[in-house]
């Protein structure tokens, strides 16, 4: 007979059978004073070639010392039983691996379920630089356990036995192998280590994935029928997750997490326990499909109690949010039995030769951690609302930065310099000279010009700033806080030196050099005031000689000669300046568009791509997690 023990209690181990304690566990070669025999191990060779390790006791042959020894020792606090027979040796039998055996089939996933875990890498490869380690850290533990569950052998369904201290978890590992294997008790807590049991050969690698010692796995009891029936199970019976000692509970978090299913036994006083339901039950809501509830010790219950326990459980797993697996529906199987008597332990047997027969545990367990991961990743990925840049706040944004360089001032001063240079060309002498005189006589501007110019550029910084955090807000509403973090920052980025590369700009892009083009029409305009011009000068020369006695007296002709050319010139002049209009008109627009097209394009090349940039990526991990998510790229 095998069994588990507390430490101080190993030194009587010689009397009572094997022993496992707590040092066990931290020292694989080493055994507690009195428990030397564990060790010894008789090698047969069995019927295949391969070897069987069974644990013996020097005093096995003769039951009467070890008996007498276990009554003188027995304090009261530890109710032990001593089988006897073949059977009872038989069942201590250690697991070893067979040099016989063929190499166990490893596990293999359907198409939605690699599909899932295709998408989750993806995302956890997209979101390593916008998230933190810690954020990720549960979803890359998914994937690594799904990997190495993978290469494992997918003939066997590890099954955990959990339960709290006092529910006969232990008694029910017993039950269900056939014989005492796990030690049970009134001392608290009395399963210190897990042992694992299995009913096949090839489960060594899962259970070492367990961290479970040679010296803690055990074969059932031969039964031919209930052997067969089981086959492929590989069980665990765990500590007391709500044990007193800190490396009990360790054991029972670290080991619930690598299990394909999970059997949970309560008993009907601690069924409600606060510290099962809020721990353990609600958090692995979502694992339904692979746990079993079982009510144990309905012995104690008299008539019609047991249902009415089990009805307040059903209540309180509904509550937890845990499906139950009734009507044919997939969700978690509630039963009630008593291993001390046996009563519902034949069918707890039949659910879980069914469950292991199935071989889908491992994926559905697989799939439930994916999809809890998934729930655990919702706040940084989903969001229910639309999100990126529309093309209103990309021309807004535009339309700013246009704004901020000054582009329709820019385009009017192009107007007035072609309306000018019309004038210039088209205007009479006279008044070119008069607008040279002032242009030589107008006095020095001093330093008011310069410090509006200053403040000019102040103001313009300031609206390429607002701008950018105007386009920042809008691109970055509605995303998870990670990601519209990462798209301020993209446009934080983008802005620095925007302002000094939109003023280079303004200088190139403003108006181009030299004179403004001049239309066809311009040569006659200059040929027709010059030839005012020369009609003022001919009529004023007449006059003059006239006056002078040079030529004849005749007021009529050259008074004609220069009242047409005093009149004609300024006409000459309106006409041109009013023809000037819409080309000037065309001009100052065609270097305003090219000014905002050159703003727009610095301003998308340094703050629009980037934020657009980063928009995509939060697109593409939304489009991966809808897939982890089992919901396609739908997800907001």
């Amino acid at each position: 007979m095998t069994a588990v023990t507390d430490q101080d209690h190993t030194e009587h181990a010689d009397h009572a059978g094997d022993t496992v304690t707590d040092k066990d566990q931290h020292d694989n070669g080493r055994h507690g004073e009195g428990a030397s025999e564990e060790g010894r191990a008789d090698k047969r060779t069995d019927a295949k070639g391969g070897t069987r390790a069974r644990v013996e006791s020097d005093d096995a042959p003769g039951r009467t010392d070890s008996t007498e020894a276990a009554d003188s020792w027995d304090d009261g606090l530890i109710a032990r039983r001593v089988a006897e027979g073949e059977a009872a040796e038989q069942a201590a039998a250690l697991e070893t691996r067979s040099h016989s055996a063929q190499p166990a089939t490893p596990l293999a996933y359907d198409g939605v379920l690699r599909s899932r875990l295709e998408a989750l890498r993806e995302l956890i490869g997209l979101s390593r630089t916008r998230l933190d380690s810690r954020t990720l850290a549960e979803a890359g533990r998914v994937l690594d356990e799904a990997s190495t569950r993978r290469r494992l052998s997918g003939q066997h369904t590890v099954v955990a036995i959990a339960g709290a201290t006092g529910s006969g978890k232990s008694q029910l590992f017993n039950a269900l192998a056939g014989v005492p294997i796990s030690e049970s008790g009134v001392r608290r807590p009395t399963t210190a280590a897990p042992i694992a049991c299995s009913w096949s050969d090839g489960a060594a690698t899962l259970i070492e994935r367990l961290g479970i010692p040679p010296r803690l796995r055990r074969r059932p009891l031969q039964n031919g029928d209930a052997d067969t029936e089981l086959r492929g199970l590989v069980l665990v019976d765990l500590p007391d997750h709500d044990s007193a000692a800190v490396q009990h509970r360790e054991h029972v978090d670290r080991i619930l997490a690598l299990v394909d299913a999970v059997i949970w036994v309560v008993d009907p006083e601690k069924y409600a326990d606060a510290v099962l339901h809020e721990r353990y039950l609600r958090p692995m809501a979502g694992h339904a499909e692979v746990m079993f509830v079982v009510l144990n010790q309905t012995d104690r219950l008299p008539g019609e109690a047991t249902e009415q326990v089990l009805d307040d459980l059903r209540r309180l797993l509904d509550e937890d949010g845990i499906a139950l697996g009734e009507y044919g529906e997939p969700g978690a199987t509630v039963l009630s039995l008593s291993a001390l008597t046996g009563d519902g332990v034949p069918e707890l047997r039949e659910l879980l030769g069914q469950f292991v027969t199935e071989r889908g545990a491992p994926a559905r367990r697989i799939s439930a951690d994916v999809d809890a991961a998934a729930v655990g990743l919702r706040p940084v990925y989903a969001t229910r609302r639309r999100t990126g840049l529309s093309e209103e706040a990309r021309d807004e944004f535009a339309a700013r930065l246009a704004d901020a360089v000054g582009a329709r001032a820019a385009g009017e001063a192009a107007e007035r310099a072609w309306a000018r240079n019309a004038n210039r060309a088209c205007g009479t002498p006279w008044l070119r000279l008069w607008r040279w005189y002032q242009d030589r006589t107008e006095p020095a501007t001093g330093r008011l010009p310069l410090r509006a110019q200053a403040d000019e550029e102040a103001t313009a910084r300031q609206r390429v700033e607002q701008a950018v955090r105007t386009l920042a807000d809008r691109a970055s509403a509605g995303l998870p806080a990670p990601w519209a973090q990462a798209v301020r920052e993209a446009a934080v980025r983008g802005s620095q030196g925007l302002p000094e590369a939109l003023d280079e700009l303004a200088a190139r892009a403003g108006r181009p050099p030299g004179r403004p083009p001049r239309p066809g029409w311009w040569p006659a305009a200059v040929l027709a005031q010059a030839a005012m011009t020369l009609l003022q000068v001919v009529g004023g020369l007449w006059l003059l000689g006239q006056i002078i006695g040079f030529m004849a007296p005749n007021l009529g002709v050259p008074v004609l000669l220069m009242v047409t050319g005093i009149v004609g010139g300024p006409l000459i002049e309106w006409s041109c300046r009013m023809a000037a209009r819409g080309p000037a008109r065309r001009y100052g627009t065609e270097a305003e568009r090219r000014l905002r097209e050159a703003a727009a394009g610095c301003g998308r090349a340094r703050v629009l791509d980037p934020v657009a940039a980063e928009l995509l990526r939060y697109r593409e991990v939304r489009e991966q997690y809808g897939k982890v998510a089992g919901v396609g790229g739908t997800a907001r």
